[in-house]
């Protein structure tokens, strides 16, 4: 199947999906289902792709694999969250923000559904890989993707375990990985998609691949990641979370600052 055929019918698959999720989020009044499809449906188009993609086996099945596992994990993640917590913040500030006009809520879902399709390219660029056998980029391919995904799985691990806990109420998880970045899990998700990138190397889409890397850092640097949750953490935590602003990366893992004397 070609590259853009791939691509066209995952979108279709996706806006389908987000049409379903948006029925269901206006029903329960809870838009954090938004996020639940996107990972379950990141899955399925991995899984699409390496089904249908025009490379050798192996890459094909490593997009399979590695696609499915990342979006399957992240999707039960996030359900488990949302079934067990009021809205997430960030969509209760978006609520209040735009209403609940269900006509605006389906404009919202369905972007999410493009995006959807844009993540889909780099999966079809690693699917259409000539590789064949472990070679070194294959074998950097596995490594990046286990690292990513461990170190995005411990580092929601280590915030749900901090948020359990009833003496941390309103308080800023510094807990492992979250001492060293602000957003550790995000940070883990970009990191994932380079993986694709490797196994896109020697077939004839790499360039397209790179929007993988290059689309998540914007998202969650600039638009849908950083930005809104840590709007909402202000709102929540205010100057608490002004310290961790100051004394901790933003994003990629650092030893953080010491703390600032206070002023006399």
């Amino acid at each position: 199947m070609s590259f853009w055929t791939i691509v066209l019918l995952s979108w279709l698959g996706a806006a389908i999906g987000m049409t379903a999720t948006w029925a269901l989020a206006m029903r329960v009044r809870n838009a954090g289902y938004v996020d639940v499809a996107w990972a379950g449906l990141m899955a399925g188009a991995a899984l699409f792709a390496g089904l249908a993609g025009e490379g050798d086996e192996l890459p094909r099945a490593l997009v399979a694999l590695f696609g499915g596992i990342w979006g399957a994990r992240l999707c039960m993640h996030l359900l488990h969250r949302v079934l067990h917590e009021p809205e997430d913040g960030r969509y209760q500030a978006m609520r209040a923000a735009i209403g609940d006009s269900p006509l605006r809520w389906f404009a919202f879902f369905q972007v999410q559904a493009v995006i959807v399709a844009l993540f889909t390219i780099p999966f079809v660029s690693a699917a259409a890989g000539d590789s064949e056998g472990f070679d070194p980029l294959i074998v950097g391919a596995i490594v990046i993707w286990l690292i990513s995904v461990g170190g995005e799985m411990l580092a929601d691990r280590q915030l749900s375990a901090f948020r359990r806990d009833p003496a941390n109420r309103g308080q800023t998880c510094r807990v492992g990985l979250w001492a060293w970045s602000r957003h550790p899990n995000y940070f883990f998700e970009w990191l994932h998609w380079f993986a694709y990138a490797l196994l896109a190397w020697c077939g004839p889409y790499f360039l397209w691949s790179l929007v993988g890397p290059a689309l998540m850092f914007a998202f969650l640097w600039r638009v849908s990641g950083i930005p809104w949750t840590e709007a909402q953490a202000l709102r929540s935590r205010g100057d608490a979370y002004r310290r961790y602003q100051d004394e901790v990366s933003a994003f990629f893992p650092w030893p953080p600052k010491a703390p600032r004397s206070p002023s006399h």
